[in-house]
């Protein structure tokens, strides 16, 4: 049974163009609309009733985003398109949802389909939407969603004690001693947190700055955290980290 799928977009040249994309792939969709804004994306999605929506963030009347509130059927798959904005992209990534960049690239257009056809069809939850809505208004605490088989945790960066690599694991502790395993490697995390006081003090761990307590000389030295674990520092990093601690 084929996909249905729509592309919202404002721009008439770019919802064409990745219309032919779509439809030069060998995948099991059909185009069933195109949306050229947010109040006739809302209705056209009402009124088919997609499995999957290539949505535009920014557009004349709103964004992508007010769309998700407004509408009312909630079984699809979103996969958002944007210019590179990099807050925005952000605030995707720390909500665990998919996009792909313009101008559109046909092998991560087709990665990012292939993804959403084998993985269960649905809206983003209310706590990633949530976390979205929050993580797009700099007032607000930034907030990760984490998504394991069984359940999506929506996490206050504040609350992320530190996080352990295991291959192409991650292992985040959190104040709570709460432990939540993803299947997504370290490096990733490190470079969506490195801005917000995160630092990788050895090749498996990176560590919340806010939550160092101490630096332990003997035995080889160590980074104490707060939860008392003790992790090593590794000699490449061992300027930075002092540096850090200097101006905490």
């Amino acid at each position: 049974m084929k996909r249905k799928l729509v592309i919202i977009d404002d721009e008439k040249r770019t919802r064409e163009l990745i219309g032919r994309m779509v439809e030069s792939f060998d995948l099991e969709v059909d185009i069933v609309g195109y949306g050229e804004n947010v109040d006739s994306g809302v209705e056209l999605i009402d009124r088919v009733k997609p499995d999957i929506v290539l949505l535009d963030i920014q557009m004349p009347d709103g964004t992508g985003f007010d769309l998700l509130r407004s509408v009312e059927h909630n079984l699809f798959k979103v996969i958002f398109i944007t210019a590179h904005e990099e807050f925005a992209i952000k605030a995707i990534k720390f909500s665990a949802l998919d996009y792909i960049l313009k101008p559109v690239d046909p092998d991560e257009l087709e990665v990012s389909l292939k993804k959403a056809i084998q993985t269960n069809i649905s809206l983003p939850t209310k706590t990633q939407l949530d976390a979205l809505y929050d993580n797009m208004r700099p007032s607000k605490k930034s907030r990760l969603v984490l998504k394991t088989q069984e359940s999506v945790y929506v996490v206050e960066l504040a609350n992320i004690i530190r996080c352990e690599a295991d291959s192409n694991y991650t292992t985040f502790y959190l104040n709570t001693e709460k432990r939540i395993t993803v299947s997504k490697t370290l490096k990733e995390y490190e470079t969506l947190l490195s801005a917000h006081n995160f630092l990788r003090v050895q090749q498996s761990h990176l560590v919340n700055l806010d939550h160092v307590k101490r630096y332990d000389k003997t035995e080889g030295g160590a980074v104490v955290m707060s939860d008392g674990s003790k992790l090593p520092l590794s000699s490449a990093k061992r300027d930075q980290f002092f540096k850090i601690l200097e101006n905490l």
